[in-house]
């Protein structure tokens, strides 16, 4: 495989789907301080929680299911079920934990609300702030040059096995990369509303918020995964899109039902 540049088209993508995943938890972050008065510990509360119980937790469920059973990913129906269930699980648990004992004497509307955004935001952060950096950094190097070069001292075997993890930089359309900024967006919108889920949940004693909250999780990561294989990218954004924005309206509805002392 010969190396081909970045186009800068790509490359603007880049940098705006770092920035819109960077900046949106800050800007959120600042908001729910200045203006909901919430505690910056809750935003630090869910962006501990999400580390702990999806990056490590479930990733070392994810080491022995998948190093037991490789050929799941095969299925793209039983690889659907099984990660959305498990992210589900995972990430609805650590928000009840954190919820029910960490913030037990802290925890009101507002105070769910900015949970929710540190848990969504460090997840943007993460995934698509982190690539972001990684990918211009990588795309700047390949425009220069500089990674030719570092490249010629590898054996053919690595050296193949490197391009083949980069050609997504100069084989995929410019489009795609802006989009990962877009769904990180909507992908904080949808933690926000299930953290309002279980906020209800714990605070209020609405336990069928709880398992809206697992039950909206797991569907919609099921259906980003099973989707993605049959439907183009732009429509599988659409109902992710559409399905953050209903769960968050409906949070938002549920905590008008059972007020508090604020809204979003």
């Amino acid at each position: 495989m010969e190396m081909e540049t970045v186009s800068v088209a790509s490359m603007i993508g880049m940098g705006v789907s770092m920035l819109l995943s960077m900046g949106i938890p800050v800007g959120m972050l600042i908001y729910g301080k200045v203006k909901k008065d919430a505690k910056v510990s809750s935003f630090l509360i869910g962006a501990g929680t999400f580390f702990v119980f999806a990056l490590v937790l479930e990733q070392m469920l994810h080491m022995v299911v998948l190093g037991t059973a490789p050929n799941l990913q095969n299925n793209i129906w039983m690889y659907g079920l099984y990660g959305a269930a498990a992210a589900a699980v995972f990430e609805e648990t650590g928000r009840l934990v954190a919820m029910k004992f960490i913030m037990k004497k802290h925890l009101d509307f507002k105070n769910g609300f900015m949970y929710g955004v540190g848990h969504g935001g460090i997840e943007a952060i993460f995934i698509g702030g982190m690539s972001g950096i990684s990918n211009l950094v990588t795309s700047v190097m390949i425009n220069s040059g500089t990674l030719q070069k570092s490249l010629e001292v590898l054996d053919d075997a690595t050296k193949e096995a490197t391009l083949q993890q980069i050609s997504a930089l100069w084989t995929s359309d410019s489009y795609l990369f802006y989009i990962s900024g877009i769904e990180r967006a909507f992908a904080i919108c949808l933690q926000i509303g299930l953290s309002i889920l279980v906020y209800l949940s714990v605070k209020k004693g609405k336990w069928g918020c709880l398992a809206l909250a697992y039950v909206f999780h797991f569907a919609v990561d099921f259906v980003a995964v099973v989707s993605a294989k049959y439907i183009n990218v732009i429509l599988v954004q659409v109902i992710i899109m559409v399905f953050a924005i209903a769960v968050l309206l409906l949070a938002r509805a549920l905590a008008k039902k059972y007020p508090e002392e604020g809204n979003i």
